[in-house]
C-alpha cells in the first residue's frame, strides 16, 4: 500500500489477484512487444519482490511519472522461477477493468523474452507497513482512516468478484 507519506493520504491498494468469476478472464490484454526503453525513461528501484522488481519511469512523450512492474515470466512448464503468463494476463486484466481511488492504476504493459512490464501508477509514501514501524502511535482517528480506505477498496474488489491475496 502506497501513499502514507502523512495520514491524511490516501491508501493504495495495489492487486495481485485471482478472479471468482470466469467472466474476469474474457478478453485478453494486448502486451506490446516493444522495447519498454523506447517509451519510458527507467529509474531506480522502488521495491522488489520474488518475482518482481518495481522502478520509477517517466513516459518520454509526456514527462509524467509512473511505476514499472517488472515480472519475471516463466520460461517453461517444468520451471518454478518466474510466473506463469496466463497469470500476469490475468492480472492486467483485472487492473484494466478496476477503477477505484484506493487501487493503483494501470496504464501499459510490455512484452520481451523474460519479461512482461507493466506501467502503474506512481504510488509514493511506501508501504503502509513501514509507514506504521516508523510511528510511536497511530491516533484512532489515523487508524479508522486506513482502515476505511482499505476496506473500501476491498469492497469495491470484492463487488466485482475479484479475491486479493496482496494488500499494500
Amino acid at each position: 500500500m502506497g501513499g502514507v507519506e502523512n495520514p491524511s493520504e490516501t491508501a493504495i491498494l495495489h492487486i495481485v489477484t485471482t478472479p471468482s468469476s470466469p467472466s474476469m478472464t474474457a478478453g485478453m490484454a494486448l502486451f506490446k512487444q516493444q522495447t519498454v526503453e523506447d517509451f519510458y525513461d527507467i529509474g531506480e528501484e522502488l521495491g522488489s519482490g520474488q518475482f518482481a522488481i518495481v522502478k520509477r519511469c517517466w513516459e518520454k512523450s509526456t514527462g509524467l511519472e509512473f511505476a514499472a512492474k517488472f515480472i519475471k515470466k516463466r520460461q517453461s512448464r517444468s520451471s518454478r522461477r518466474g510466473v506463469r503468463r496466463e497469470e500476469i494476463e490475468r492480472e492486467v486484466n483485472i487492473l484494466q477493468q478496476t477503477q477505484h481511488p484506493n487501487i493503483v492504476t494501470f496504464h501499459d504493459v510490455y512484452e520481451n523474452r523474460t519479461d512482461v512490464v507493466l506501467i502503474l501508477e506512481l504510488v509514493s509514501g511506501g508501504e503502509l507497513f513501514d509507514f506504521l514501524a516508523q510511528k510511536e502511535s497511530l491516533s484512532e482517528e489515523e487508524a479508522t482512516q486506513f482502515i476505511k480506505q482499505i476496506l473500501e477498496g476491498v469492497h469495491y474488489l470484492h463487488s466485482r468478484k475479484i479475491a486479493h491475496f496482496d494488500l499494500k
